[in-house]
């Protein structure tokens, strides 16, 4: 067991100031667990909307709800829209005794329901598999191949994990996107997604997609957002600067969890891995998501002009902009699209993030970040 400690501080903390708090993730990430080890330290009463026995108790919500005090946690809350309206009643109860947590693996459609009923009522918190500072650096290798869910991360053999992320990549397509009201057939999705697995690290190019697929490009765009709010792909945006020079308007996509990743590249060992094209874009993907973790910021873009200059990912915090490179080498050095990027950014700080244990400057403004420290950078 591993506890996510860091997680669960951040949610009760956001308990006590709000009457409803979002927790929000993929599929199978972990989100139940951590919500029960914070419901058995208090008064609490669960729902979990996947089981029937539960969802029946809710028939008629209101009824039911308004009787609870202390914690109440409802689990796969995009199941029953309609609760968020039921929630914004109870939340504005005068001398409300009771919190209400929700669990949802479907960003549009809670966040959606969210902003339209609990408005100034809801603060949300966002999930993924382990990270590195939860299975710690001797672990870093395993977390890469096989992701950060739990069960393909604690799985016994490589070979029982990559068969529970296949029945992930299964399951998801063909029980839990239709549950969501989509009616997209299984094997079209599972090839876009395999697609976006080869594009891994990329600049969105719709009408690739759409060519590939025999669809319109607003069809793969579609296609494209369905994921990225079911958690599994991720879009980062590109940042624009009037620098004088054409700049890519485009996201890049990723897989977000690395063993999915790897599952639908079909490698099976890190030897596969190393071996394969998408060696470096997997490491990038990878760090970004460790990035992502450490730094606690939905403030982040990526820079890249026509003529070749980029950056992988740029944070902002407190109005300073920090830069990061992923460079899956031994002993990385300045590049010259580094130099650009920070002159043309202005960046406060440059960290070029690669796979050793030994951090070091490059530059009075950049530094070679190593995994081992990534966990504790300030920002």
């Amino acid at each position: 067991m591993i506890r996510r400690r860091a997680l669960a501080g951040t949610v009760k903390t956001l308990l006590q100031q709000s009457p409803v708090v979002a927790l929000l993730g993929p599929r199978q990430c972990g989100k139940t667990t951590l919500a029960r080890s914070i419901a058995r330290t208090q008064r609490s009463e669960y729902f979990d909307l996947e089981d029937p026995a539960d969802s029946a108790r809710l028939a008629t919500p209101q009824l039911v709800l308004e009787r609870l005090q202390g914690l109440v946690v409802i689990d796969e809350i995009q199941r029953k829209p309609d609760l968020f309206e039921i929630l914004r009643v109870l939340a504005d109860r005068p001398r409300r005794k009771t919190r209400f947590l929700v669990l949802g693996s479907a960003s549009p459609h809670l966040v959606r329901g969210a902003s339209e009923s609990l408005a100034g009522r809801i603060r949300f918190v966002e999930m993924s598999g382990f990270d590195l500072s939860e299975v710690g650096l001797p672990h870093f290798q395993r977390l890469w191949l096989r992701g950060g869910m739990p069960r393909s991360f604690l799985a016994s053999s490589e070979a029982r994990s990559l068969a529970w992320r296949n029945d992930f990549v299964r399951t998801f397509l063909e029980r839990d996107i239709p549950q969501l009201g989509i009616s997209i057939p299984s094997e079209t999705l599972r090839r876009f997604w395999t697609m976006v697995a080869h594009y891994h690290g990329q600049v969105w190019n719709g009408a690739e997609f759409a060519r590939a697929l025999g669809s319109s490009e607003p069809t793969a765009r579609r296609h494209l957002d369905l994921l990225t709010g079911a958690y599994v792909v991720r879009q980062i945006q590109p940042w624009f600067e009037n620098t004088g020079k054409r700049q890519v308007k485009s996201p890049k996509i990723y897989v977000r969890d690395s063993g999915l990743l790897h599952a639908l590249l079909t490698l099976r060992t890190q030897k596969d891995l190393m071996r394969h094209p998408k060696y470096g874009a997997s490491w990038e993907g990878f760090a970004i998501e460790q990035i992502l973790s450490a730094a606690k910021s939905s403030s982040v873009f990526f820079w890249g002009t026509h003529g070749g200059a980029e950056l992988d990912f740029l944070l902002m915090r407190g109005g300073r902009r920090f830069g990061f490179e992923m460079k899956c080498v031994d002993a990385p050095r300045l590049s010259r699209s580094m130099h650009v990027a920070l002159e043309d950014l202005s960046l406060t700080r440059l960290y070029v993030v690669y796979p050793g244990t030994r951090s070091y400057p490059l530059h009075r403004k950049a530094e070679a970040l190593a995994l081992a420290d990534l966990p504790s950078i300030r920002l």
